[in-house]
């Protein structure tokens, strides 16, 4: 036996390891995590080439090629048997609503005008959709949550009918209620329409109010404004209300005149106990429809874990945006730079990382690039109900979206933070970085229900969705939170959320990516699996799935 070997097991008796500690090893691979490794993805993910990366497009070829070799490049397994992509069945509907709609009412007529008043469209997968004379229902919220003892559609009878409906949920007006200002899934745009449809409705419009929605109008109709994306199911979309849609603050106050109600009708439905309202109005709405089904794709890469392969820890970011859309001061390609090339670029140097790692993970980690989260969340909720790998042995998400380049920060929002024990994984790595976890500074946005990591969530996976800090080093305190502001307002799914290098200062999104790095890494060297901690509305169905 050599000297080395004998010094070996000298340290094995006393309980000291031959190899670096872990912090070490950590911080080693960490440092392969750079401003430049960043830079070089982020040119080509934002770039016009990708045209952008919009499902079902030629953007969309580019972008899984590019995903697909660069996987390759990076030394990654294929992360779906023997190839890296996931086949995600989608239906692409091009909705041609008539550009005015009127509503009758008592009071006269209003004429709203598409795109500028309203939106519309249908996920039923049919080339007509014709409704005439459909009567509205203010339904309050639009919401059925016996946990929070609300229900607006309590007596109601909305077969036949249209339902109007307000977004957020009743916390976001009275910390008493729901959740508070820490929004619930009840409060978005998706369940609306799901509730609406489980009720019968045979339409939803949802009011659009920008703080309560936590973005503006301008959102709303550029994703509207072309075709839309669903997973293709086997009814075709049967189980939807015939249309669906959103008006404007401004036409709901309108309408409301038209129906001869007032706008403290709005007021009286934040209040429980309050019963729908029949607004005696009625419209019909007409829409044609092309449809394409095809596929789209997930890609995925895999790291083999060296002890317990069978177990997996996922790290995800989406890859889609809006492609090439309806022109803003004359540019039409929506980049998704911040939404979401970040979480890309930053998916590729954590691969890269974890390759370089001077000991390989006793987990695997799987790297999956996901697709139609801008039209719902669909690539991780087609992989969540077609899982590659067994849902009880998936340890972790660990998802990456929009990291904003605003510098180093003091602090790393934790979106969610309480729901699970990943939580505490991500506040020992965040503390060897002398930083510090927050919780949101405003919840009422509902971004826990926003990202891929939810479909995860919701089949009892702990997932850990982190978010800049606010707190900009040498900055004042309210810095950070001004320029998340500002990029909302200005750039958020507009064209002008585009790369400009010269402009970004990404050494915090470097740093916040070597946090991530360490959270999962530590991770995939244990044998424990987090929990979700008491509370969480996803405890009950993580415990089943860890039976």
């Amino acid at each position: 036996m050599n000297k080395i070997k004998h010094l070996c097991l000298a340290l094995s008796i006393i309980g000291t390891a031959c190899q670096s500690s872990p912090d070490k090893q950590i911080s080693e691979a960490a440092s392969s995590i750079t401003e430049e490794g960043f830079d070089h993805y982020m040119a080509v993910i934002a770039n016009d080439s990708l045209l952008g990366r919009k499902p079902f497009t030629e953007g969309e070829v580019r972008t899984i090629n590019y995903l697909e070799r660069t996987f390759k490049e990076l030394g990654l397994a294929p992360g779906n048997g023997d190839s890296y992509r996931q086949e995600v069945p989608m239906v692409e509907i091009t909705s041609y609503p008539q550009q005015e709609i009127t509503f009758n009412g008592k009071n006269g007529k209003l004429a709203s005008h598409l795109l500028d008043d309203i939106v519309l469209g249908s996920r039923r997968v049919q080339e007509k959709v014709d409704v005439t004379n459909t009567d509205l229902v203010f339904a309050g919220f639009g919401i059925v949550a016996p946990e929070y003892n609300w229900n607006d559609y309590d007596g109601l009878d909305v077969k036949g009918k249209t339902v109007v409906v307000m977004i957020n949920d009743p916390g976001f007006y009275d910390p008493t209620l729901f959740k508070g200002k820490n929004m619930t899934y009840y409060g978005r745009w998706t369940y609306k329409f799901e509730e609406a449809a489980r009720q019968g409705a045979t339409g939803a419009l949802i009011i659009h109010q920008e703080d309560a929605a936590s973005y503006g109008w301008h959102v709303v109709r550029n994703g509207w404004s072309g075709p839309q994306l669903n997973l293709q199911t086997e009814n075709n979309g049967a189980d939807r209300a015939a249309f669906e849609g959103w008006i404007s603050g401004e036409t709901a106050a309108k309408l409301l005149q038209v129906a001869g109600q007032s706008i403290d009708l709005l007021e009286q439905a934040k209040k429980p106990g309050f019963k729908a309202v029949d607004l005696q109005t009625s419209t019909s709405v007409h829409i044609q429809q092309e449809l394409k089904k095809s596929t789209s794709n997930n890609v995925l890469g895999l790291l083999k874990g060296s002890e317990r392969p069978e177990e997996v820890i996922v790290y995800s970011a989406h890859w889609d945006h809006f492609g090439v859309g309806e022109p803003v001061e004359g540019d039409s390609i929506y980049n998704g730079a911040v939404d979401n090339g970040t979480g890309i670029a930053g998916l590729l140097e954590l691969a890269n990382a974890f390759k370089k790692a001077p000991t390989s993970p006793k987990r695997s980690i799987l790297f999956i690039a996901l697709t139609g989260e801008e039209e719902g969340l669909l690539g991780s909720a087609y992989y969540a109900a077609h899982p590659i790998f067994p849902l009880e042995k998936t340890v972790a998400n660990i998802n990456m979206d929009a990291m904003q380049p605003i510098g180093k920060t003091n602090d790393i929002v934790i979106v969610g933070l309480g729901q699970s024990e990943m939580d505490e994984y991500a506040e020992r790595a965040a503390k060897k970085q002398g930083r510090h976890i927050v919780p949101q500074a405003d919840a009422s946005n509902g971004w826990f229900y926003r990202s891929d990591h939810f479909n995860f969530a919701k089949v009892g996976i702990p997932a850990l969705y982190p978010a800049t800090g606010d707190q900009v080093i040498g900055q004042e305190s309210v810095y950070g939170i001004q320029l998340k502001k500002e990029y909302n307002k200005q750039r958020y799914h507009q064209p002008q959320d585009e790369y400009v290098a010269s402009k970004w200062n990404i050494d915090g999104i470097v740093e916040d990516l070597k946090l991530l790095f360490d959270v999962g890494y530590t991770l995939s060297m244990e044998k424990d699996y987090p929990k979700w901690k008491k509370g969480s509305e996803f405890k009950s169905i993580g415990e089943q799935l860890r039976k």
